[in-house]
């Protein structure tokens, strides 16, 4: 393997790094306790990848079982325990619990326990952020969609059900 085509072609760097100070409040927040921050969104890593941090409190639910067929996601725990599911069984990690899945790998995770903290990589990065918007608007009652309007709305977002 090799190193990618350049994609900076300048003779010198410049200054066009992103800090995001920790004290910023995530831009999504649900019902069901999840906060979701953006951290680098494929918009601004113009498609490399998309970077989130999600944060759980106690008890908060996760996706059921599913697979995207156009990118990879990345799982690292940074607090807490969270449960994930490889396609085969469950497994608990702590900080440091890492999880990498493939195009088409069956994945899920959940937190059963304390809060809980994880950054989600998806590569490329695809525009998860309306996706998480949509989950926070249905966990707050804010739309009600049919079974087949949430089916065709998950498989624009790359969320087929396992």
């Amino acid at each position: 393997m090799s190193y990618p085509e350049p994609v900076f072609h300048g003779a010198v760097g410049e200054v066009s790094a992103t800090v995001r100070d920790v004290s910023t409040a995530p831009e999504i927040v649900m019902a069901n306790g999840i906060a979701v921050s953006l951290l680098a969104t494929g918009q601004q890593t113009h498609g490399q990848f998309g970077l989130y941090r999600w944060d759980m409190a106690e008890n908060s639910p996760g996706p059921p079982p599913h697979f995207h067929r156009s990118m990879s996601e990345s799982f690292f725990i940074l607090d807490g325990i969270v449960s994930h599911f490889d396609g085969r069984e469950w497994t608990e990690s702590g900080a440091g619990g890492f999880l990498f899945v493939p195009e088409g790998g069956i994945h899920s995770f959940r937190n059963d326990y304390g809060p809980a903290s994880m950054l989600i990589l998806f590569s490329p990065g695809a525009p998860r952020e309306k996706y998480f918007e949509a989950l926070a608007d249905r966990a707050a009652g804010l739309i009600s969609p049919t079974p087949q309007e949430w089916d065709d709305f998950c498989a624009q977002h790359d969320q087929f059900p396992a």
